[in-house]
């Protein structure tokens, strides 16, 4: 992805999304973004955090991912409810050759705001997003006993993959399978029936 599909994205944003009686914003991620991604990770549950590939309540991490955003490999959308982040989807591609093609896709919701609809349009958009980026497969990470995130993106078509036995390990030690699930980008409608509760 280059650098100008971040530009050609931000055409479409900011939007407004109504959440019966709560307005959010959802924009294009920057630096800006910075401190805002940092107090919203380091407030989610444990477990939300759990199967993510990057520890997103690091400073140095979230650095990074900016840095990612800016050199056009990875792509987010955020989103706020007065002036408080409070949801994001991101997009991120391998630079590989032979994976190029492949997506990983990442949305995290703050509690208060789930079941009512933000997971939902996130996902729908960064699927967008990930069409325009000529993706053709995305992949999602989560552990074994993440039933309510597996049935969410199953809802949206998404398969399981691989199971990868004692594969991540929490702060406390514990090790935990994880789930890879995959998605054909091409095959998606852009009409979600079902409630997506992430």
């Amino acid at each position: 992805m280059a650098t100008n599909m971040t530009e050609e994205v931000a055409q479409d944003y900011p939007r407004l999304i109504d959440l019966g009686g709560a307005e959010v914003e959802v924009r294009v991620m920057g630096a800006d973004d910075r401190l805002p991604v940092l107090k919203f990770a380091r407030s989610l549950p444990e477990q939300d955090l759990l199967f993510l590939r990057i520890d997103i309540t690091d400073a140095g991490i979230v650095d990074g991912w900016v840095a990612n955003i800016k050199d056009g490999a990875t792509l987010s959308i955020v989103a706020y409810a007065a002036e408080e982040l409070v949801g994001y989807a991101t997009v991120e591609r391998n630079p590989l050759r032979w994976t190029r093609r492949v997506g990983e896709i990442r949305v995290n919701v703050a509690p208060s705001f789930r079941a009512r609809g933000l997971g939902r349009s996130l996902t729908a958009q960064i699927f967008d997003i990930a069409r325009a980026m000529g993706l053709k497969k995305l992949v999602a990470h989560m552990t074994a006993d993440q039933a309510g995130a597996q049935a969410a993106f199953k809802r949206l078509g998404f398969v399981p993959e691989a199971l990868l036995a004692d594969h991540v390990e929490d702060r406390d030690g514990e090790a935990h399978d994880l789930v890879i699930m995959s998605y054909d980008v091409e095959g998606h409608s852009g009409q979600m029936d079902d409630p997506l509760r992430i």
